[in-house]
């Protein structure tokens, strides 16, 4: 997205507007600003010195709306909306508006560190009633030091990080096609599984029903298999029709 700003010749305008978009709640950590912005400034796209500033302008513009915000409309507007509620929860809001009050410029320097609690801390302080003089302070000082740090590394490495994201897309082209691959070999093995499978409990069902077969017929079913059925004699000994006399003409 910060590629983009830069394409369309916003340049510096679209880093501050980029990361002030960021510091008020966008899903994008502004870390990945600051790196883009640091790697563009190494290639030569953008001064390093403009940049940095920008960097800094756009998160502490981000911060301080989310402040006037919080110093606007304060904890009410949390319980009053459920839906605003979706963002910033009321009761850690609460808890965050405690923390600020009795500790202040240590919360926003720690806090400044953790993605995804800023936002409701700087709106913390402005329903605190934190003076905004003050907030900006220790928010400017705060940011200095985390976007002196993400820039600086993000420009001194910036060669190294173009090296490493061709690397990746050769990697991530390499993963995609063996896992496709093994998705495709997985699915062979099943089926070829499932075939034996059925075939071996096809041939255990043969077996099973020819043994049922011999130990109920016995040797009566042999014979009557064979057409020559057993008959009873007058003394109770089986006969079969081939011992009963026939007569012969004479």
């Amino acid at each position: 997205m910060l590629q983009f700003f830069v394409d369309h010749h916003l340049g510096y305008l679209g880093i501050v507007l980029f990361l002030a978009m960021c510091g008020c709640g966008i899903p994008i950590p502004e870390e990945v600003p600051l790196v883009m912005a640091g790697w563009l400034s190494s290639q030569g796209a953008l001064q390093p010195w403009l940049a940095f500033i920008s960097c800094l302008t756009g998160a502490v513009l981000g911060d301080s709306i989310m402040y006037a915000i919080g110093r606007h409309f304060g904890h009410g507007w949390l319980t009053k909306h459920p839906f605003v509620e979706r963002f910033i929860d009321a009761e850690k809001e609460e808890k965050f508006e405690h923390a600020v009050r009795a500790h202040g410029f240590k919360v926003l320097l720690l806090t400044r560190f953790l993605v995804g609690v800023r936002g409701p801390v700087y709106y913390a302080a402005g329903a605190a009633k934190v003076p905004y003089l003050r907030f900006l302070l220790w928010d400017l000082i705060s940011a200095t030091l985390v976007v002196g740090v993400v820039f600086g590394l993000a420009y001194r490495f910036g060669r190294g990080i173009a090296e490493l994201v061709g690397k990746a897309e050769e990697v991530a082209t390499a993963v995609v096609i063996l896992g496709l691959m093994g998705v495709g070999l997985y699915f062979l093995y099943k089926k070829h599984t499932t075939n034996v499978a059925a075939a071996l409990d096809d041939l255990a069902a043969h077996d099973a029903e020819e043994a049922h077969r011999n130990r109920v017929g016995g040797p009566e079913s042999e014979h009557a298999e064979a057409g020559d059925p057993l008959t009873p004699t007058s003394n109770g000994s089986p006969t079969s029709k081939s011992d009963e006399p026939t007569d012969v003409a004479m």
